[in-house]
């Protein structure tokens, strides 16, 4: 496969359901976490198309490129699903897709209390050149990450992945706590990791008149992440941890774009990486389709 091909195809992917939006809705506001998870889900019959980039520094080896689309649909105001592609360029080795994912989060609260639990399970089927770090579990670390693509695409890994996030929202703030908790589905143990997220606008008064570049439209925070052991050797020990300030920019049209530098905490960790990304949410999308499938049948 050449180095462009999985690139051009997430593109194409994430460009070609715009067709489809019409008249962009107001909607609202999203946070900066691209580890962390808040109680926000889309809303009902709404499809929010994602991409998301993650370069990655190396010690020992080369520097990377993960990248992934994400497709988010609501399919109920207390159910969320979404579907990943995943892929990644490592420089001076080859451009390779890694895999999939299928994500679900449900809410079993419906109005908004001072702590507000979601539900989270994920199938993922990568294999083990995936490099996007969109979770940091069990005893990850920088190293794993310098064996070669052909070699390393060859390791097939299907997991189910758990996480109980509890959110709050106060003042115009939110914090956020996720604990994760995955499994392989081979004969592996159990392996645990965490994050942590905080976030506000801005600020918190609202523009006279429509504009992009407004204060509101800005939301700053930070994250924390990192992997604690698995069932045998639960704890901090071999490690990797990682501090990420972000900021995300809310557009009136529809568009967010994300962005964050992120800093290892220890030596078990990458550096440096860089994180961005850019989404658009397609207002009663399921609606469009289904009005579309009833035109067929008339």
């Amino acid at each position: 496969m050449s180095h462009s091909c999985p690139k051009v195809f997430f593109l194409f992917v994430f460009i070609s359901f715009f067709a489809l939006a019409g008249a962009g809705q107001i909607r609202s506001q999203e946070n900066p976490y691209i580890v962390a998870y808040d109680h926000n889900l889309e809303e009902p019959g709404n499809l929010e198309v994602e991409y998301f980039s993650t370069f990655g520094t190396q010690r020992g080896g080369n520097d990377f490129h993960g990248f992934w689309s994400e497709f988010e649909y609501g399919a109920t105001a207390w159910w969320t699903t979404e579907f990943y592609l995943d892929g990644q360029t490592t420089f001076g080795d080859s451009t390779v897709f890694t895999g999939f994912r299928w994500e679900n989060r449900v809410r079993p609260l419906k109005d908004e209390h001072w702590i507000n639990p979601v539900l989270y399970m994920e199938f993922e089927d990568i294999n083990g050149a995936d490099k996007i770090i969109k979770e940091v579990e069990g005893h990850d670390v920088e190293s794993d990450f310098l064996v070669p693509n052909a070699i390393a695409r060859q390791d097939k890994t299907r997991e189910i992945e758990l996480k109980l996030i509890l959110s709050s929202n106060y003042k115009g703030w939110n914090f956020t706590e996720n604990t994760l908790a995955v499994k392989n589905l081979s004969n592996e143990p159990w392996e645990f990791g965490y994050a942590l997220g905080a976030s506000r606008p801005l600020t918190l008064k609202g523009a006279a008149q429509r504009c992009n570049f407004c204060l509101q439209h800005f939301i700053a925070g930070v994250e924390m992440y990192g992997g604690l052991g698995d069932r045998y050797s639960f704890g901090l020990h071999d490690t990797s941890h990682y501090l990420a300030p972000g900021l995300a920019w809310n557009l009136p049209s529809g568009w967010t774009f994300r962005i964050e530098p992120t800093f290892g905490l220890n030596g078990n960790s990458h550096q440096f990486m860089l994180r961005w990304g850019a989404s658009y949410e397609i207002a009663g999308f399921g609606q469009k389709i289904a009005q579309l499938f009833r035109g067929n049948h008339e």
